[in-house]
């Protein structure tokens, strides 16, 4: 791999891990379609860093914030009354909660299903298909009006649907940030929550997938260290600027807008699969 196909491969990770298009449906449309080989593993790794430190410099306040609430449980447990009335009483108590039950469903799924899901990155028709799915969940969101439900009305039981929502989302061509978001908002959650949780969900789901990544014997690499960082330094500009946007378009409810393009590179996919 030359700097080239590094820099494409990492704006590619940047751009579609946070815009709900899809960042591992696109992966292989791109290697498919334009002949570019699919990265090492170490390369890989490295481009979700740089797209995970878009997403903690991004919310580094209420990162901060969630971890200050968090060490301060102890001392404020027996004023509170309890863990559940210092997490009503908390957004940030809370929201950690929310995370860590969104994560239980998606590690699962993860954990479970990986070994089919790696077979089905080779089929550019089963990406197809998930991204006209990821376009009509994005379209329905259009229907969606007025304000939702803030942090404090948030349920543990929409957190395990949204974190299985994430799981699922392992399939190329489904929309992590999509689709959570998507599901978010049809249960009822308030625009701004639904992209902060979103986010903040993917943390240790992108970790979680990063750890599993390490512990193999397939770290080996012959792309100069040069090229790898190029790459990583792509993905996380790149999806600095995709997170903004994106947040940006849930809180003026335009997520249905990426519909369109959903459908259309869903069916140009399916074509092409079908002429091949």
């Amino acid at each position: 791999m030359n700097s080239i196909e590094a820099i494409v491969l990492g704006a590619i990770q940047g751009l579609t891990e946070f815009l709900p298009v899809s960042s591992s449906g696109h992966l292989v449309l791109f290697q498919n379609l334009f002949g570019l080989q699919e990265p090492e593993l170490l390369f890989d790794i490295c481009l979700h860093v740089g797209t995970l430190s878009a997403v903690i410099i991004v919310f580094y306040r209420e990162i901060l914030e969630i971890l200050k609430a968090l060490f301060q449980i102890p001392g404020r447990m027996k004023t509170a009354g309890g863990f559940m009335q210092l997490c009503r009483a908390d957004p940030s108590i809370r929201m950690a909660l929310l995370i860590v039950v969104g994560s239980i469903p998606t590690a699962g799924i993860g954990l479970l299903f990986k070994e089919i899901t790696d077979q089905l990155f080779g089929s550019i028709t089963v990406v197809g298909c998930m991204l006209l799915i990821t376009g009509t969940l994005l379209w329905l969101t259009r229907r969606i009006r007025g304000e939702g439900r803030p942090i404090g009305q948030a349920t543990v039981k929409e957190a395990l649907i949204i974190g299985t929502v994430q799981g699922l989302a392992i399939l190329p061509g489904i929309s992590r940030s999509g689709s959570t978001i998507a599901t978010a908002l049809f249960l009822g959650v308030d625009r701004k929550l639904a992209g902060r949780y979103s986010f903040l969900l993917s943390i240790p789901a992108i970790v979680g997938a990063l750890v599993l990544g390490l512990d193999t014997p397939e770290l080996h690499t012959t792309i100069p260290m040069g090229t790898i960082i190029a790459g990583s330094i792509v993905s996380a500009l790149v999806g600095w600027v995709a997170l903004v946007v994106l947040l940006r378009v849930v809180d003026r409810g335009q997520l249905h807008r990426f519909a369109p393009y959903c459908w259309l590179v869903g069916i140009i996919t399916l074509v092409f699969a079908g002429i091949g």
